[in-house]
């Protein structure tokens, strides 16, 4: 059976599309329509070890990356070489240098983005004397590591390998979500989101730019919903801020208490073949 593959591309004037963030990974986590290209990390090098510097591609053109989405539909995604390189700019020109994150789980401090380039030729890129023959189109980058602990536990024991990005794209043909309760707070209906109380309701209306509430019935509950009438509200971001609640609505609710008390997750791991939570200890 063949699988589709999608193109995702960055929207030529919505400056909140793009890369999120840097993670610096080594385990794959479940994917998730929230692009953490998680599983599919590319590798780094630390080319500097006194100044604690990690270089290595964040995103590579035309790299099939198979994904699957929270109805279990597999398919693949890829990125063109304009989009990798209105990413690349999109990044800088938001001042996202320093968003860092670990196993895409958690934020971290101290790592910042001090270098950014596409690469033009694979065998002059400056890359190519640390052993990457990266293709032509890849963003690479070299990241400073101000952050003892994460050199010492993550980079220098292997524990973390390579690059993964995370952020928000559009792609070619809309992929919608099933109508569902997330939980007792918060439900998906007819692609936007819901709410269990009419003061959230009313909180996010005023947030997005219209006024009132209206109600849906769902598994024999009410439901309010922002804005009067069921259509975009006339903050014309609303749509993409609405896909990234959602986004992380779901992403979250994969990995909701995954560890017990005292412990926390940092990626995941294979238990029996199975893919499970990584938990580690609490530090204080």
């Amino acid at each position: 059976m063949s699988l589709d593959i999608v193109e995702l591309f960055l929207e030529d004037n919505d400056m909140d599309t793009g890369v999120d963030a840097i993670s610096i990974v080594e385990y794959p986590a479940i994917e998730e329509d929230f692009i953490a290209l998680k599983g599919k990390e590319f590798k780094f090098q630390a080319v500097d070890e006194e100044r604690k510097i990690l270089m290595g591609p964040l995103l590579i053109p035309n790299k099939p990356i198979f994904r699957k989405d929270p109805d279990g539909k597999e398919y693949y995604i890829y990125f063109s070489k304009d989009t990798v390189n209105q990413a690349s700019q999109f990044f800088l020109k938001n001042n996202k240098q320093k968003n860092s994150t670990l196993e895409h789980q958690k934020k971290i401090h101290g790592l910042t983005l001090v270098e950014s380039w596409i690469v033009e030729d694979p065998k002059m890129d400056k890359s190519y004397k640390y052993g990457m023959e990266m293709p032509e189109g890849t963003w690479m980058g070299s990241v400073k590591v101000d952050n003892d602990q994460i050199w010492q536990e993550f980079v220098k024991t292997g524990k973390v390998k390579g690059f993964s990005i995370e952020g928000y794209f559009a792609e070619q043909g809309k992929r919608n979500f099933k109508t569902q309760v997330i939980d007792g707070a918060r439900a998906v209906i007819d692609d936007r989101l819901a709410y269990s109380s009419k003061e959230k309701a009313l909180q996010v209306a005023k947030d997005v730019g219209c006024e009132g509430y209206h109600t849906h019935d769902l598994n024999g509950k009410t439901w309010y919903m922002p804005c009067r009438k069921h259509n975009k509200s006339p903050k014309e971001d609303v749509a993409l801020e609405t896909l990234k609640e959602i986004y992380r609505m779901l992403y979250e609710q994969k990995f909701k208490k995954p560890c017990w008390d005292g412990y926390e997750m940092i990626g995941t791991k294979k238990v029996d073949g199975k893919e499970v939570p990584n938990c580690v200890p609490i530090k204080d």
